[in-house]
């Protein structure tokens, strides 16, 4: 195995989250989408029927989801197609069934998000991580806080938490402290530090990467799935700019033992009105 994908926070459930043209929900129902998540959707399936092949030279691969794939019933928030949790689970496996169906992933790992959206200790997401066969922990858990994974010879360590910033001047700050954090961890206990980690939760994507032994160390931030809500709109970098969508390839032996490579789409501006 020398490839993983790796996507997060779909917020399956949202208006504003990954969602197919049409569900049904439990009541009989039916929920269109609008035009700018059809455009997202679009895009998921540019993803994965277009650049995963390409970017991967269509070998295997294994897919990593790194957390928040529902949106859950959060901060009295109404933004919710539904907040029938069921609905909500229906949408996320509607998204990702197809992809772990497909003949080149070989495993799939789940990782928990952040509560107010996938219950408390990640309870909704371990249901929907279970319903789409994720490789269980020691614990038999198929949903965790963390995953440790070796590729090649280079150790990956995947969790969803990583520190935010309104500012885009400071936007590199929690992701290299993340790094310096790690190795200062490992060194402390004689263990072995993480070649890259991989965390999501701001809807950005960032990396850096510093000469290490053997090549670089690196950490990285994914994007989303999800277009700007009415949180985000209340901070500086939210109202100067735009969500972007899209996810990484980690692949081992090409160059160097281990790189990245990000597929990465920002979202439109909203219309100008010209006078």
């Amino acid at each position: 195995m020398r490839n993983i994908i790796v996507v997060s926070d779909t917020h399956c459930g949202c208006q504003f989250g990954l969602c197919p043209d049409i569900i049904q929900l439990d009541g009989g129902g039916i929920y269109k989408s609008s035009d700018p998540q059809k455009e997202v959707h679009g895009k998921w399936g540019e993803f994965w029927n277009e650049w995963v092949p390409h970017i991967t030279k269509n070998e295997p691969y294994i897919v990593v989801h790194n957390g928040d794939i529902v949106d859950g019933s959060h901060h009295n928030s109404v933004t919710q197609i539904t907040h029938n949790l069921a609905d909500q689970a229906n949408i996320a496996a509607l998204c990702m069934e197809p992809i772990l169906d497909s003949k080149k992933c070989k495993g799939y790992y789940h990782i928990r998000g952040t509560e107010v959206h996938v219950g408390q200790s990640g309870q909704d997401e371990e249901r929907i991580a279970k319903r789409l066969g994720a490789i269980p922990n020691e614990a038999g858990n198929y949903s965790r806080h963390d995953l440790w994974l070796e590729l090649g010879d280079k150790l990956i360590h995947f969790s969803h938490h990583i520190g935010t910033s309104s500012s885009s001047s400071y936007e590199s700050t929690a992701v290299f402290k993340e790094l310096v954090e790690a190795y200062n961890e490992a060194g402390r206990w004689h263990e072995r530090p993480p070649d890259l980690l991989v965390r999501s939760h701001r809807h950005r994507a960032f990396k850096i990467e510093i000469p290490a032994e053997g090549g670089f160390a690196m950490s990285l931030v994914t994007p989303g799935w999800q277009l700007i809500t009415p949180f985000v709109w209340r901070l500086a970098s939210g109202r100067a700019s735009t969500p972007q969508i899209g996810g990484y390839l980690i692949r081992s032996g090409d160059e160097d033992g281990l790189y990245t490579r990000g597929r990465i789409w920002k979202t439109g501006r909203s219309k100008t009105i010209k006078l």
